[in-house]
């Protein structure tokens, strides 16, 4: 009891340092209602959110997913831009994480292992032999409180859990925090808050699988991508970071100036083999932001003109090419999610790190907090 008591007191804390609850507040845009139920019949809720454009998000406290993302093209017509499902059920099944917060620990460790103040920790293995996401019951798959916020910068919603000590094995009682933001500009901000009661490794990260064609949309192939990072960590044949920082010169992985996904995927490289495709950390470039927000990376579609900048202050940026995609799973509106039908790009610490020393830190001690900011902005290419 004295530890909840202490995590809801750092909790009250870090609220009032944030964002006023507003659930009654009629100025602002939001629609709350039921999602849907899962098997055990706990009642899963939907918000939609519209700016004064037109343009909408539909966020559920399942996993605190992006359920969808209305944005405009050239024309001013407003497509859907991330994949999902229509009800919640799927995402306990059938989802490979689509639209969520993935924690406590986004990406890969080591064979689940990794050790902390002499100790030696076991995670749920989930991904072969090694842990992804959080393990089996991650942060994708929980039941977070919501509530809708007024940030004076747009309408927004609030979502919260408490993760106990051993959960998933991963040590220490954590509050997670993660706030969503719509603006008119169309602009999707996405602010993280978590502390600890005693020492623990923490890196969050939103995992919606884009498409600015439109979700079910032909693949990203096509797409247009810049990453401002001069490095990347290369991977084993498990996906798992060898511990190098290579340059991305003169490779496939050389993003620096804006280039079609598809011109070198297809590349003779022995990275691209082990990924199937891009599956990688990308080192961003440190010295312009030490910290503050930054721009990580610009992706445009040719076809509708929609354009989005990922915005952080995060040291690390997964781009995933969609590789695992094959038309297996039927999405939104009935539509199967084709090969490399979208991406992700994951802004994060990188993949693996309690166990790289040389990486940035993501241990998170005990009466900490850590806070982050993402914005994925939404406009049309010239």
């Amino acid at each position: 009891m004295k530890r909840i008591g202490t995590l809801i007191l750092v909790a009250v804390g870090m609220l009032s340092a944030g964002w006023a609850l507003a659930e009654q507040d009629s100025r602002m845009k939001v629609v709350v209602d039921e999602f849907g139920k899962l098997a055990d019949g706990r009642k899963v809720d939907r918000y939609t959110i519209k700016n004064s454009s037109g343009a909408s998000i539909q966020l559920t406290n399942l996993g605190a997913i992006i359920v969808s993302l209305k944005v405009p093209d050239r024309t001013g017509k407003l497509d859907d831009v991330v994949l999902g499902f229509d009800e919640p059920a799927p995402y306990l099944t059938d989802s490979p994480y689509f639209g969520a917060v993935v924690g406590r620990y986004a990406n890969r460790i080591d064979e689940g292992r990794f050790s902390l103040n002499g100790r030696e920790y076991a995670l749920a293995t989930n991904n072969d032999q090694n842990h992804l996401h959080g393990g089996n019951l991650g942060f994708d798959k929980l039941l977070w409180q919501g509530q809708v916020v007024d940030t004076g910068r747009g309408a927004g919603v609030r979502f919260s859990t408490v993760s106990a000590d051993g959960d998933e094995g991963y040590p220490g009682e954590l509050f997670v925090a993660v706030t969503y933001v719509f603006t008119d500009d169309n602009a999707l901000e996405i602010n993280y808050q978590s502390s600890a009661v005693d020492d623990t490794v923490v890196n969050l990260s939103q995992h919606s699988y884009f498409n600015l064609a439109g979700q079910g949309d032909g693949s990203i192939l096509d797409h247009t991508l810049q990453i401002n990072a001069d490095f990347y960590t290369p991977v084993d044949r498990t996906l798992i970071p060898t511990g190098e920082i290579l340059s991305v010169k003169k490779t496939p992985f050389d993003f620096t100036q804006p280039k079609p996904i598809g011109r070198d995927i297809k590349a003779k490289h022995e990275q691209l083999s082990f990924g199937g495709g891009y599956d990688h950390n990308w080192v961003l470039r440190r010295s312009e932001f030490e910290g503050q927000m930054h721009l990580a990376a610009v992706l445009t579609d040719p076809g509708s003109g929609r354009k989005m900048e990922v915005l952080t202050d995060q040291p690390g940026l997964q781009f995933y090419s969609g590789n695992f995609l094959d038309g297996s799973v039927t999405g939104k509106e009935g539509v199967a999610y084709a090969y490399r039908g979208a991406l992700a790009l994951e802004t994060q610490h990188y993949p693996d790190s309690p166990n790289q020393p040389h990486f940035p830190r993501t241990t998170l001690r005990g009466g900490e907090s850590f806070t982050s900011k993402t914005i994925y902005r939404f406009s049309v290419a010239n």
